[in-house]
């Protein structure tokens, strides 16, 4: 076994050194014309080819070399380095920048600090919502005030759900505070106007059963009268026949 293994190490050792001494041939002409190109030095070859179809070119490539060229291109690259890395500081604060108001608008810090007095406000309006028809309203005015109530949820979840800075969040929830407390004012005044009518009916309603009461008293009184009279009236007009007679 250790004998094959040999064999084939050996046979294959020609082929290794072969293809280890293969190399890139490289054209000498396009070499020599790369090098005049980039640094005016070298020939343009074959000669009589640029004789005949480029004397042009000929005359002129030695004179106007490329590497002065491409000193002037380096050093102005670094200038753009330089200016690279300065627009590259720029767009990172503002990227930074752009972070922190993405956070603003998608953290809803205003309604952690307004949270408080929104649903105490609602809360209130509700309740008073609630006494409009044990007051006396009607249930017309009742839904009316519940539709108002209802405006405000609507608003306040559109702030909520919006993509704007804390700072404008906190100025529409205030506003909507103040109108609430405005709507809640007027509907306390509407209570009272409608405690104020109940009780405007129910005391024209005692008196009108008082003066009821009164004439029928009257009225009873004056019919005992009457009898009264008529029996007394009897009884006298009897006691003097009596005594004719005798």
């Amino acid at each position: 076994m250790k004998t094959k293994i040999l064999i084939v190490v050996t046979l294959s050792l020609p082929i290794i050194s072969k293809a280890q001494n293969v190399t890139y041939n490289h054209d000498m002409t396009k070499k020599n014309q790369i090098t005049v190109m980039e640094i005016g030095s070298g020939s343009l070859s074959p000669p009589f080819f640029y004789q005949v179809f480029h004397k042009n070119y000929e005359q002129s490539a030695y004179g106007k070399p490329k590497l002065g060229f491409r000193t002037a291109a380096g050093l102005q690259a670094y200038k753009q380095v330089d200016y690279a890395k300065k627009i590259d500081t720029s767009l990172v604060k503002r990227a930074e920048i752009e972070a922190l108001n993405m956070a603003d608008r998608n953290i809803d810090l205003a309604w952690l600090v307004e949270k408080g007095k929104l649903d105490g406000m609602q809360q209130k309006l509700k309740s008073n919502i609630n006494r409009i028809i044990p007051a006396g309203g009607t249930i017309d005015d009742k839904r009316r005030w519940e539709e108002i109530l209802n405006l405000y949820h609507t608003a306040i979840k559109s702030i909520k759900d919006a993509s704007m800075p804390n700072a404008q969040r906190k100025k529409q929830y205030l506003a909507i505070y103040a109108d609430m407390l405005k709507q809640n004012d007027i509907l306390v005044k509407f209570l009272v106007q409608c405690n104020t009518r109940t009780e405007t009916k129910q005391l024209l309603a005692a008196t009108n059963n008082i003066r009821t009461n009164k004439a029928t008293i009257v009225a009873d009184a004056k019919s005992r009268w009457k009898a009264s009279s008529k029996v007394s009236s009897g009884a006298n007009g009897g006691g003097s026949g009596n005594g004719i007679g005798a």
